[in-house]
């Protein structure tokens, strides 16, 4: 291996290894090999950035070997226009290559990396939905807990014994409603499901593309929700719906949130940034979202910190700037923006 590296990518070839990135800041998100590499050599933007960071995972295994994948998992700093910061993924490359030098996958490897500044612990549920997916596609079995959240969201256990239900096993189920009768049973069991389960599920769901199915049970769950004022019942279907085949489905339920009586509830409008963000890049939703964002009156920073969060993501970028030279703004969205630069 040389020592001059220019990415990532080339310390795992040249270490002989195979691997796959996803981003995991957002959605959980693979890359395709060649959008990679044009974010490692920064002649794109990062698609997905979070917190001023590109959340990335890297699974990597020798071909030669029967160990299981490694996996790391890095925060990298983005600039200005969100793309890399090389000099910190050179920085990392250098520290990698130090401590482990060509053999990425040896014994030696365990725990070398463990205090680096750019490795970081995902929490608990992308944890979980991220190691589920990567039995998914290794094709491998899921883990121990599985058929036991298989037996509990089939509803024989009843809905209110939650307790022995692992978070991996929520995971496992979640990414495989292929299998079996996952589906059906999780609409069955949906509208029964505690606020316990929900809540892990929904996180989960939202790393899946869930089928139009599923999506038209939970736009009528959450069109009930804004009714009664649920916010729970609506956040979790908002983040179930996320990532679902059905675009159509989230962006009506979106649109209805946005003109509903809790359209500027401070959780409401951080789940729909943070997670239907892809809607945002239509420019008339993303003014009426704004705009919500600004007539909110109970936390003073909701605004700047969700304005400083969309206007670093790629897609949104140009339309949010856009926002500040259109004329036809409410005075609350008027006042909001000039309060971003007094």
């Amino acid at each position: 291996m040389t020592e001059q590296l220019a990415t990532l990518g080339q310390l795992l070839d040249g270490a002989g290894t195979q691997w796959r990135a996803f981003d995991i800041g957002r959605h959980i998100t693979k890359f395709e090999k060649k959008q990679f590499n044009a974010i490692e050599q920064a002649q794109i933007p990062y698609p997905y950035p979070l917190a001023g960071h590109a959340w990335i995972a890297i699974q990597f295994w020798d071909s030669a070997a029967s160990k299981e994948p490694y996996v790391w998992f890095l925060k990298f700093p983005v600039d200005e226009q969100s793309k890399l910061v090389c000099a910190s993924r050179d920085h990392f490359a250098n520290m990698v290559i130090e401590a482990l030098g060509n053999d990425l996958t040896g014994e030696q490897a365990d725990g070398k990396l463990d205090n680096n500044p750019y490795v970081f612990t995902p929490n608990a549920n992308k944890l979980a939905a991220f190691n589920a997916q990567l039995k998914v596609l290794l094709r491998q079995p899921a883990s121990e807990y599985y058929e036991y959240s298989q037996l509990y969201f089939s509803g024989k256990l009843g809905f209110d014994n939650w307790q022995s239900v692992a978070v991996q096993g929520i995971a496992d189920f979640a990414l495989r409603l292929d299998d079996d009768a996952n589906l059906s049973n999780l609409q069955k069991a949906w509208p029964y499901l505690p606020p316990e389960v929900l809540q892990p599920l929904s996180a989960m769901l939202e790393h899946v593309q869930i089928p139009a199915s599923l999506s038209e049970q939970l736009l009528e769950h959450a069109e009930t929700a804004i009714e009664h004022k649920d916010t729970l019942s609506l956040i979790c279907a908002l983040r179930a719906m996320s990532k679902s085949q059905a675009k159509g489905l989230t962006a009506k339920l979106v649109d209805e949130v946005l003109v509903s009586e809790i359209a500027t509830d401070s959780d409401v409008l951080l789940t729909i940034a943070g997670r239907c963000f892809t809607l945002l890049e239509d420019p008339e939703r993303l003014h009426l979202f704004m705009d919500n964002c600004a007539h909110h009156q109970v936390i003073d920073e909701l605004f700047p910190s969700i304005f400083a969060d969309l206007v670093a993501i790629p897609s949104i970028r140009p339309h949010l700037l856009g926002l500040l030279r259109k004329e036809n703004r409410s005075e609350k969205l008027a006042r909001a923006i000039g309060r971003l630069f007094s």
